[in-house]
């Protein structure tokens, strides 16, 4: 599909002088990356896990609930912490476990739900259940602010809810005993960006603070600070995972929770990063753990579970402490992370198949499975949406019931338009471009598909949407060094809202091809520039024919044009820059200029297929 080129622009002379010692590339990336004040510009820069984080009592209802769960704790009543399937939901839950384990308190349980019985969130029956159980009190991680007839239900069998959520905030909020979530109307709290395990986090932070009060160190002997910073681990995977902005805390605490990722203390943990060969058998890691082995190694693992099976395999490998029993459920992961892989693909090729067949002309693309794991619909619906550049939804029809998985487009809140429309909804939840529901009638999915689809006019209408790929510069590739790799090396971790800077190199002269990989979807192309030295790129999935098949379109002495990213490649104690393609196009195509629809007024546009 064609995409927009667009170069940004230089950031205005003024910011220039008003942060002469910044070095003119940093200092654009950081104008474009709305880092523009010299507070923002030293918490991104130079994270301080003392000075950027901040007090969890700032939120409006963290004080009632630190003090319920130590009420809690003095009664010996009962616990439940209710997490959600996801990778996110996960690492809530294993952090207010172990804040739990940590005050030497036992009294508790962990309930997450099964993606296909329970479905998103509370429902009906579970909490039902856990009053059968004598649960007291239930703490949501990651889920709860949509579940206002669950909470009420709650509070008939006297059961008292805290929520800790970051989801699109609905209408009417549950009648909860606290709620701890960054964007409820009201919130005191500065950072809204905060992934579900980061609002667990802070809690964790409250009622640590509150029994440091009293107490100078926990029950198990360790100091309050050193107990919380071991938690950070999870709080970063929680943050890549879910894809929340890592800008300000988010960032401060995936930076201090990579850190300690990379020392791998949690015996869980060792044993995923072995199976995921990211790990040696002798415990040293074979590259550095980031934002990317997050994204592409550790959290589809954890999500497998969910998706696959159940999400207590991947809760239960991170609190285990038995090595046999870690690595049985470390392997347990990664077959369910396989399985997954190669369902996906399966059931991605039949929603092309429907896709392609009528829908091609459509705003929002649909398809609908029979019987389809739900667990696997919401990776068909982002794979459809990244391969046509349009909002799409799957659903899976079971007997009477049809359940969905939304992707969009950042130039259309899905979200917000299914609250809008939420008649057709037994439940929903989610994000604005991503979200999740279950139909009250499987007999109007057409009626819903068209009520979307006018949400979709209506809310889009007087907007141009081509799909556009912004790039911070133009550069020689003789100009790609360490010393330019270890200025951007400032900007890690790389993540939503602060993506991998992304450059172009034009006019390069195609020295090699080769197909690379087991079904030869990649493609390594040397190529040489402005000097007779010749650069490695590497293409993934170029050859795959979600858009041109560029194995068949390239060949030997071709001029092209590359938008690429610098990442390290690591083997056998060996370091080297690789250059990764964005996108590509062939030099001879016609250039097509066009106006780019955005806040700031770029220049150089060009076009590319």
């Amino acid at each position: 599909m064609q995409k927009i080129w667009n170069i940004l622009p230089e950031a205005p002379k003024s910011f220039f002088e008003e942060f002469p010692q910044l070095p003119p590339l940093v200092a654009n990336l950081l104008y474009h990356r709305d880092i523009r004040t010299q507070e923002a510009i030293d918490e991104f820069l130079q994270p301080d896990y003392t000075q950027d984080i901040h007090d969890p009592f700032i939120f409006n209802d963290m004080e009632k609930a630190v003090k319920r769960i130590f009420d809690a704790i003095e009664k010996n009543e009962k616990i439940t912490i209710h997490g959600d399937y996801d990778a996110d939901g996960v690492s809530s839950s294993v952090i207010l476990t172990n804040m739990l384990k940590a005050l030497n308190f036992s009294k508790f349980n962990v309930f997450l739900p099964h993606r296909e019985t329970d479905g998103y969130g509370l429902n009906k029956n579970t909490v039902k259940l856990l009053n059968e159980e004598g649960t007291n009190l239930i703490i949501t991680c990651d889920c709860g602010i949509s579940n206002k007839e669950e909470v009420e239900l709650a509070r008939e069998l006297n059961i008292d809810v805290i929520i800790t959520d970051h989801h699109s905030i609905p209408k009417k909020l549950p009648p909860a005993y606290a709620i701890i979530h960054p964007k409820i109307k009201g919130e005191a709290y500065p950072d809204k960006g905060l992934a579900g395990g980061g609002v667990a986090f802070k809690l964790m932070q409250g009622v640590l603070k509150k029994h440091k009060e009293k107490n100078d160190l926990l029950p198990n002997g360790q100091k309050h600070s050193t107990f919380e910073k071991w938690q950070l681990d999870m709080a970063a995977i929680a943050s890549v995972a879910d894809m929340v902005p890592l800008v300000g805390e988010s960032r401060t605490l995936t930076k201090y929770g990579l850190i300690v990722l990379n020392k791998a203390k949690r015996l869980g943990l060792k044993k995923l990063l072995l199976e995921s060969g990211i790990m040696q058998v002798d415990g040293s890691l074979k590259r550095e753990i980031d934002s990317s082995t997050i994204g592409f190694q550790i959290a589809p693992r954890i999500n497998a579970a969910g998706r696959m099976d159940h999400a207590n395999v991947a809760y239960k490998l991170f609190v285990e402490e038995d090595e046999q029993e870690a690595a049985r459920l470390a392997s347990e992961l990664n077959q369910n992370n396989q399985d997954r892989q190669k369902l996906t693909e399966e059931l991605f090729e039949k929603a092309k198949k429907q896709v392609e067949k009528n829908q091609m002309d459509n705003p929002i693309l649909f398809a609908v499975g029979e019987e389809w794991p739900t667990g696997i619909i919401g990776l068909i619906s982002g794979k459809l949406k990244e391969k046509y550049q349009k909002p799409s939804i799957v659903m899976s029809r079971n007997n009477d019931e049809a359940t969905g998985s939304g992707r969009s487009i950042k130039e259309f809140n899905l979200i917000e338009s299914m609250q809008e429309i939420d008649s057709y909804f037994l439940k929903f939840g989610g994000h604005p471009m991503a979200a999740g529901f279950s139909l009250k009638d499987s007999s109007k999915i057409e009626e819903f598909q068209n009520a979307l689809i006018e949400k979709y006019k209506e809310k889009t209408k007087g907007i141009e949407i081509i799909p556009t790929i912004n790039i911070d510069a133009e550069i020689d590739l003789e100009n790609v060094n360490w010393e330019l790799y270890d200025v951007l090396d400032k900007f890690k971790p790389f993540g939503q809202a602060n993506e991998r800077p992304s450059y172009l190199a034009k006019g390069l002269t195609i020295t090699s091809l080769m197909p690379l990989g087991k079904d030869k979807k990649h493609l390594r192309i040397m190529v040489k520039h402005n000097t007779p030295k010749i650069r490695k790129t590497i293409g993934w999935s170029l050859c795959d024919g979600n858009d041109t098949n560029w194995c068949n379109e390239l060949k030997v002495g071709d001029k092209i044009d590359i938008i690429f990213e610098m990442e390290v490649n690591e083997w056998n104690g060996n370091r080297e820059i690789q250059l990764t393609i964005k996108d590509l196009r062939k030099c001879d195509t016609d250039m097509q200029i066009k106006p780019v629809f955005a806040k700031a007024t770029p220049v150089n546009s060009v076009s590319s297929k």
